[in-house]
């Protein structure tokens, strides 16, 4: 019989209520042996103390799934207590002393929904982001993947390859009865346009990617026109140190933040000038660095020496409240002018990046992805090239859809399941 596991699936640390969660063959006697009380109807919440060893725990509140109605898909249950850490801590240690329970580990609960097809492995993935997620944006695809959407789209992709393949195959093994012809230039069309779609989702993880691990918006400029006020404004607090002495920021300085559902990260960068002093140069050649590999470069007056304007860049006037004329984008970090629209630029600029973003979210899911297209091209160029025998580009889409079944996971390697699951938390 498969043990019971059990983990708190809340965060931490004082609140109102806290959830330690069961799932196995023994959660709910294990619910009776500390409650002794009848076990309420499954899926209805009820109050129950919580006793061991003859000790009041706390006052709580448990509910009962059945086995297929539960995240898990085994039978589970969920106890709701006060949200004390004592609390927590004395209910799981007497969970810890009752016979077939065990402390779940990282992803334990998640895995066991995987094994029990409650979930696919992409579902799975976009899980694990869903729960790393910090902005909006980053909820938004987590939530897609999460719910289903890749699964759904690859599903019909394997249906019409299956319906494909069993259409070669059927001119194969009656090639001498009169049957349909199965290769035709509707069909090569159809892998054609598969791979094609497999192929834009295996490049638009890029795109994810930058949703899920955010851009680096650089402020580039000359010593002293401002760049670490800005900055300071922009994040709301005193990142940086500020003077009116030329060269005062040598190293980089980081602000994380949130700009129109994006997540980013702002560098306040040396100011770049020929520098006499060995501590500057090298804070000037580490910004030259720095500004060139981020994904976008807000210029804070002239383009310094050295550093190329890429495409989608911001040319930004700076000290917008001693200038006698407006135009173009001018800010001021001091009295914070100009702040609004150079967020609404920065904003626009990337969202149009992530525009294509893909359903796929890891470099997993893009491999496969990648995969599937390459054995459909090389299925629809065998068919046209050499129409007598289909059965050599049934093999490459018979491999076309495993990639996809790789891809959702009904295929696959146990060391990948493990990297999976490791990045997951205790009790989920």
């Amino acid at each position: 019989m498969r043990d019971t596991i059990f983990a708190r699936s809340t965060p931490p640390g004082k609140s109102g209520v806290a959830i330690v969660r069961l799932s196995g063959p023994a959660s709910w006697d294990a619910i009776h042996r500390l409650t002794g009380c009848t076990l309420p109807p499954a899926r209805y919440m009820a109050r129950r103390d919580i006793r061991y060893d003859g000790e009041l725990i706390d006052q709580s509140v448990v509910v009962l799934f059945e086995e297929g109605r539960s995240f898990t898909g085994e039978q589970g249950a969920e106890i709701h207590l006060h949200g004390s850490e004592a609390v927590v801590r004395a209910t799981l240690a007497a969970l810890a002393q009752l016979d077939g329970l065990r402390p779940a580990s990282a992803g334990d609960f998640t895995r066991r929904a995987l094994e029990n097809n409650r979930m696919t492995l992409s579902e799975v993935e976009g899980l694990s982001a869903l729960l790393e997620a910090e902005t909006d944006a980053q909820r938004r695809l987590a939530v897609g993947v999460a719910g289903g959407g890749l699964r759904i789209m690859v599903d019909r992709w394997r249906q019409a390859l299956v319906r494909l393949l069993a259409s070669i195959e059927v001119s194969v093994d009656f090639a001498d009865e009169e049957v349909p012809q199965a290769v035709d230039s509707a069909l090569i069309g159809t892998l054609r346009e598969t791979a094609a779609n497999a192929r834009i989702e295996a490049d638009g993880v890029r795109d994810a990617g930058k949703i899920a691990r955010g851009f680096e918006v650089a402020i580039v400029g000359a010593p002293n026109v401002g760049k670490s006020t800005l900055l300071n404004r922009l994040a709301g607090r005193d990142a940086a140190l500020t003077s009116d002495i030329a060269g005062t920021t040598r190293d980089i300085v980081e602000v994380r933040m949130e700009i129109a559902g994006q997540l980013v990260t702002l560098l306040d960068t040396a100011g770049i000038r020929e520098a006499a002093d060995t501590v500057e140069r090298l804070g000037v050649d580490r910004a030259r660095t720095r500004a060139g590999a981020a994904d976008l470069r807000v210029f804070l007056g002239p383009v310094p020496v050295g550093v190329e304007v890429q495409c989608g860049d911001l040319e930004v006037r700076a000290k917008a409240d001693l200038l006698s004329t407006a135009e173009g984008l001018a800010v001021s970090g001091t009295t914070g002018q100009g702040i609004s629209d150079l967020l609404d630029a920065i904003g626009q600029e990337l969202s149009g990046r992530v525009a294509q973003a893909s359903l796929a979210i890891t470099i997993r899911q893009s491999a496969a992805f990648s995969a599937a297209a390459g054995a459909l091209d090389r299925a629809a160029d065998m068919l046209e090239t050499d129409v007598d025998s289909p059965e050599l580009a049934a093999e490459d889409i018979r491999g076309a859809i495993q990639a996809l079944d790789v891809l959702v996971g009904r295929i696959s390697p146990e060391e990948v399941l493990g990297e999976i699951f490791a990045q997951f938390c205790i009790g989920k």
